[in-house]
């Protein structure tokens, strides 16, 4: 009798113990499966460049410190530094690299007959995430954005990789 009432009213009173011993769902949802989270927005298609210090220009423009989508032009010549859906700075590449050993590997005939049986498993995946109101899987792909400072040539590199696709931009100071 007195074990019980030294556990609830000492172990578990809201100072010794703020938090609850497991989490609690008491709308019966698991986290994570709300409608925030199964309707939110999709990942950007481009990779994240992070630019921690303020960047200038000649011209006394900045670029501010922050997240930024870095995108690649259709002609491959500029790079864009996009965020909120708009473009802030325009880049210019100096050098682009295409990796041929992945288009010697879509065109080999085993990878395509393993490209189509994945193809359908991913097609009844994608039937039953519709059933349930979800977004179908989408395909993976690797992207990397990085900045460096260059002390010597007094520029910021700036690189980009989506896929098989590598570029090189620089702003000047």
């Amino acid at each position: 009798m007195l074990e019980g009432l030294y556990v609830d009213k000492v172990l578990m009173h809201e100072t010794i113990r703020p938090y609850p011993i497991e989490p609690q769902e008491t709308s019966g949802l698991g986290v994570g499966s709300g409608m925030i989270y199964r309707y939110s927005l999709r990942e950007s298609d481009y990779p994240t460049l992070i630019i921690v210090d303020p960047i200038y220009d000649g011209d006394k423009n900045v670029i501010k410190p922050g997240h930024y989508e870095l995108a690649l032009s259709d002609e491959r010549n500029f790079l864009l530094l996009i965020q909120s859906k708009k473009a802030v700075a325009i880049i210019p590449v100096f050098k682009i690299e295409e990796d041929d050993s992945e288009q010697k590997r879509l065109n080999d005939p085993k990878y395509k007959k393993q490209l189509k049986k994945e193809a359908k498993e991913k097609e009844k995946t994608n039937a039953k995430r519709a059933r349930k109101g979800m977004p179908p899987v989408q395909d993976y792909v690797h992207m990397e954005a990085s900045i460096e400072y260059d002390k010597d040539g007094d520029y910021y590199l700036v690189k980009y990789q989506r896929g098989t696709i590598k570029a090189w931009g620089a702003i000047k100071k």
